[in-house]
């Protein structure tokens, strides 16, 4: 039996999550992360929840109930934001907490995986907000030399 060496193994852990690949289960992972109810779930729960025009989503974060995340994220569905938050919690990425109280308390916090992404998520929505004038002038011209 041949051995591997430890750099060996490295290469071919890589290998198998490589998301170019059409196999790679990292590619439904991507897909999950790049849903902008996600970005703004992930964002929504690692701020102190001060979400006025052109602020940044900064400070610490912190816990958010089904109906705050349902009042901040303007236009999610409740069943979207239901399918999202549990998408998120079997990935690791939030924990779910449920006080017995009457009605039952729900809240939703990130874990430390989630958090590793937050900062991520949170600088592709300030980019998303800084250059959407950018964004829709290039539409603009875009669709006038087309059409």
């Amino acid at each position: 039996m041949a051995t591997t060496t430890a750099a060996q193994k490295r290469a071919q852990a890589k290998a198998e999550y490589d998301a170019f690949l059409a196999a790679c289960p990292s590619r439904k992972l991507l897909d999950r992360i790049s849903d902008k109810w996600v970005t703004l779930v992930l964002a929504a729960l690692g701020s102190d929840g001060s979400h006025r025009f052109g602020a940044d989503c900064a400070g610490e974060p912190r816990s958010m109930r089904y109906s705050e995340l349902a009042r901040l994220l303007a236009g999610v569905s409740q069943k979207m934001l239901t399918q999202t938050l549990r998408s998120l919690e079997r990935d690791g990425l939030i924990t779910r907490t449920a006080t017995p109280t009457v009605p039952v308390t729900v809240s939703y916090e990130l874990t430390d995986l989630g958090l590793s992404l937050h900062q991520m998520m949170r600088g592709l929505k300030g980019w998303a907000e800084t250059h959407m004038d950018d964004v829709l002038a290039n539409r603009a011209t875009y669709d006038t030399r087309t059409t």
